[in-house]
């Protein structure tokens, strides 16, 4: 077989665990050469990597993406071939990659099917003549040998040169007990062996395939080629790397969009699924965001570029993706301390079976080392540690897919932990901007024509300020068709608001403290104002001289998903708290409207980080915020939450878990997603060693054998793979992950 094979059948590693990958600052003359290693799936090959070239003048850092089957040498001044040809030592073949590739083959898509289909037909018929007498022993032999020499020379190759490195991997194990199983005679045993093994490693192999491909999919969303506007007016067919940022680029109906941007020309309705989760269309106007891997369900639009290709959004989230998956899970860093023990202890433990057994139970020499030989089989813990990164990046994968960008395994294992979430209120729970909610004038006695002057000389005043409560007040006249008064000398009070003249007489928009500078007040007056605040409202009084006449209230709506999103919480056993620099009362108001079990206001910065410190004394505690202004409170969170990613750098930077549409109902999806994985992982577990227990016992008695060995070694594999695999079923892009609601 070909040496792609690698360790993915039931192949995994069973030497000391490799050291987590080093993050080092880089020299800035740092190279990077990205290989790809076919033969290199497993902490065994990590770790003999390692060894071999950690040790070479000038290598700075080496990162290793298993699943993917790469390898990243950072190094100054290290030549190429030098470094092939360490690789080359350890029975590995290195190729160089390139990182934007889209497509890479497979062991399974390259190694000729037909050999094993024929090798499978010769140890069968070993076997036939074996059991059934049919011909002479030698037959047998030549049969069984003839299997071997098509399907079993790569893996006793592989074998060879893990154990001249001290490794015990599978093929090491596998070469062992195939050439014991030879010297004691059992020919065509030690061929269907070797026949079991192979197609087992062909059928995993396509099986991680899926779990690589579930990334590289993601990579496949952007088209390599964008329709770019020439000097001349025309357009051409340009390949997206090669698009300049500051491009107008043309997408008709249908097509998918290459790159960022904003547009230029059009109001397309655009599918933005791959980035967010979402599939309901969202309607674009000039000026508006567009990203990458976008699908244009509208007309044809024009927009302009704003980054690269290697750094869109789309390619960023791929970068984390990929990044996370060197991020070793608690169960997967446990599994390697596990398996670093359990083979030795039964490579050891086979070498004492075939010594003492005869002597203490009077069996026969052959016997005593076949029974030794059916321990070694067992004895690669492959099915217990190929399953942890497989449910991994399957869950990291389905969770890209739904919109939820996790920055590593153990992110995604340790939520489930969670007990108590606590939420920032402003562009979390809220829209993040203020909107007029009611608008009254303090005189009821006016008419029509009356109260319509007020809110014209009201917009007059607030469209001269750049205060965002200003700005509320002047979109909603806008919105309701009322045309603003000319002001003139118009001053802007900072934390005030904003005083003008109108007709020879002054005029004032702005908060209480305002209007206590031109007016007083009555207890009529009071009582109305401290309604409105009670709900939470941002109060803006307009006067003229020293009258107030007319009351405006502000708020800051909730999203509409976020009640949704808290009970959804609540039945998942969370508590809620929302942790906000706004006024008690406001504060108070919005948590009561979205369900929050616990409210507290004006807080500072060190105020928030020292409340979740409080409570992480309590249980495992997650912070959700905008990524920027709660960096205390979500780097000291056990897990930080970003809300508003899309096209954030640096929410996407901050936090643990980004969430691309600031849909805070992903919170749900989340846990349900952690809980899913951390369950399958105890499943795959309890798996991998109820079978090896239950085999080894047998082999014991005696009443395992090879065949049975190699069944519950490749069998557990599989099963343990397909379960992982599993998360992969999630609903991703077309709905909510597992049991959450559908989306709006």
């Amino acid at each position: 077989m070909a040496e792609r094979s690698c360790c993915s059948g039931s192949t995994c590693p069973t030497a000391a665990p490799a050291a987590p990958p080093r993050r080092d600052a880089l020299p800035s003359d740092a190279q990077s050469l990205h290989l790809r290693i076919e033969a290199m799936c497993c902490p065994t090959e990590e770790g003999l990597l390692r060894r071999a070239l950690e040790d070479m003048p000038g290598i700075e850092r080496l990162d290793f993406d298993l699943i993917g089957r790469k390898l990243t040498v950072h190094h100054r001044d290290v030549g190429e071939e030098a470094i092939r040809r360490r690789i080359a030592a350890t029975g590995m073949t290195a190729e160089r990659d390139d990182p934007t590739q889209r497509t890479a083959p497979t062991a399974s898509d390259e190694a000729p099917w037909w050999k094993l289909g024929v090798a499978t037909l010769l140890a069968l018929a070993a076997e036939a003549s074996h059991w059934l007498g049919l011909a002479e022993p030698w037959l047998a032999a030549a049969l069984a040998l003839a299997a071997i020499a098509l399907v079993g020379l790569p893996t006793w190759k592989k074998g060879f040169i893990a154990l001249r490195h001290r490794t015990l991997n599978i093929n090491a194990l596998m070469s062992v007990a195939v050439a014991g199983a030879l010297l004691i005679g059992q020919w065509a045993e030690a061929a269907m062996v070797l026949v079991l093994f192979t197609l087992a490693e062909r059928i995993e192999a396509r099986s991680l395939g899926r779990a690589r491909n579930a990334i590289r999919e993601l990579l496949d969303l952007a088209p390599e080629r964008a329709s770019v506007r020439q000097a001349d007016g025309s357009f051409r067919s340009v390949a997206a790397s090669d698009v300049a940022e500051g491009s107008l680029v043309r997408v008709r109906p249908g097509e998918r969009l290459a790159l960022d941007g904003s547009i230029a020309e059009g109001h397309p309705a655009l599918d933005e699924s791959p980035i967010t989760g979402e599939s309901l269309p969202v309607d674009k106007a000039p000026g508006e965001a567009v990203f990458a891997g976008s699908v244009n369900q509208g007309s044809e639009f024009l927009y302009r570029t704003t980054r690269a290709a290697s750094d869109t959004t789309l390619a960023r989230i791929i970068h984390t993706v990929e990044q996370a998956q060197a991020s070793r899970a608690p169960t997967q860093r446990f599994i390697d301390r596990f398996a670093a023990v359990y083979t030795p202890t039964v490579f050891a433990l086979a070498l004492l079976v075939a010594l003492t057994l005869p002597w203490l139970f009077g069996i026969g020499w052959l016997e005593g080392t076949y029974r030794a030989l059916v321990l070694l089989v067992i004895a690669c813990p492959c099915a217990l540690v190929i399953s942890t990164p497989v449910t991994i990046v399957s869950g990291l994968a389905a969770a890209a897919r739904s919109g939820i960008l996790i920055k590593g395994g153990n992110v995604l294992e340790q939520g489930h932990r969670l007990t108590t979430l606590a939420f920032d209120k402003t562009g979390t729970l809220t829209r993040g901007r203020p909107a007029q909610r009611t608008w009254q004038p303090l005189d009821p006695t006016l008419d029509a024509p009356d109260r319509d002057w007020l809110r014209a000389l009201a917009a007059g005043l607030a469209a001269r300020s750049s205060h965002p409560v200003s700005a509320a007040l002047a979109r909603a006249a806008e919105a309701d068709g009322v045309a603003p008064l000319e002001v003139s000398d118009v001053q802007e009070l900072p934390g005030h608001g904003v005083v003008a003249q109108f007709g020879g007489r002054a005029v004032w928009l702005g908060n209480r403290r305002l209007m206590q500078r031109f007016a007083t007040t009555d207890e009529a007056l009071d009582a109305q104002l401290a309604e409105h605040e009670a709900r939470g409202e941002t109060l803006v009084l307009l006067g003229e001289a020293t009258r107030p006449l007319a009351l405006f209230a502000v708020g800051d709506p909730l999203r509409a998903e976020s009640r949704e999103a808290i009970e959804a919480l609540h039945r998942l056993g969370v508590t809620t708290l929302m942790l906000s620099g706004d006024t008690p009362a406001s504060v108070a108001a919005v948590a009561a409207q979205a369900g929050i079990d616990e409210a507290h206001g004006s807080l500072l910065p060190e105020d928030k980080l020292a409340m979740i410190e409080a409570r992480a004394q309590q249980g495992s505690v997650g912070m959700v915020g905008d990524g920027i202004n709660d960096a205390p409170a979500l780097a000291r969170a056990d897990i930080g939450f970003a809300m508003g990613a899309l096209g954030s750098d640096a929410a996407i930077e901050t936090a643990d878990v980004a969430l691309m549409d600031d849909d805070p109902r992903r919170l749900a999806d989340f846990l349900r997603l952690s809980r899913r994985t951390r369950n399958i992982l105890v499943q795959n577990i309890a798996i991998a060693l109820g079978l090896k227990a239950v085999f080894m016992a047998l082999a014991f008695t005696g009443h395992a054998t090879l065949w049975m060995a190699v069944f519950a070694d490749m069998g557990a594999s599989l099963i343990v793979v397909a379960n992982g695999l599993r998360l992969l079923r999630q609903p991703g892009a077309q709905g909510r992950v597992s049991e959450a609601p559908a989306g709006p």
